[in-house]
């Protein structure tokens, strides 16, 4: 009997406010999605304060779902700098959280990730969050966009990653 293999990979778009995480499973070169949602912390908290609530509540998704991957979005702003600051730092919280579990972590693009879910780099929300709904056989279209965008990260993460194994073993 063949062996199966699973690769789980958590996917992150990055946020101070919202942070979107997804996970999902490689099972044998099929992906399919285990879960999705958000990391809220509030604006009436100091900042110090919604980044340590951002690594806890991300640790206990790496404890409960155990991934091996982490499949995370560069931030891309060009109006407002000081969003962009908070969304590097909390970036920064997420990638040293999975740097202290021994997760491989891999950084991808908007464009490379619009790319991977719907063919073209100019794809808006709207058609990301459908294309997870088709893609995941999902039953309703994966809300807030923030998830639906992780659910995207985790995606590109999954076909990058199952195109490396194929080419390794090939």
């Amino acid at each position: 009997m063949p062996q199966t293999k699973t690769t789980t990979i958590l996917g992150i778009d990055p946020g101070y406010a919202i942070t979107g995480y997804a996970i999902v499973d490689i099972i044998n070169n099929k992906i399919s999605t285990r879960t999705y949602g958000t990391i809220q912390t509030s604006a009436k908290e100091p900042f110090p304060d919604r980044l340590l609530f951002l690594k806890k509540n991300l640790e206990k998704i790496i404890l409960k779902y155990l991934p091996q991957e982490l499949a995370i979005e560069n931030i891309y702003f060009s109006n407002n700098a000081k969003t962009a600051i908070h969304v590097g730092e909390a970036r920064g919280v997420i990638l040293i959280t999975a740097m202290e579990k021994k997760i491989h972590i891999t950084n991808y693009t908007p464009l490379q990730i619009k790319q991977a879910v719907t063919g073209h780099g100019g794809a808006d929300k709207k058609q990301i969050q459908k294309m997870m709904q088709i893609i995941f056989s999902l039953k309703e279209i994966p809300q807030p966009d923030d998830a639906a965008d992780a659910l995207a990260v985790a995606y590109c993460g999954a076909h990058t990653f199952n195109t490396y194994n194929a080419w390794q073993h090939a």
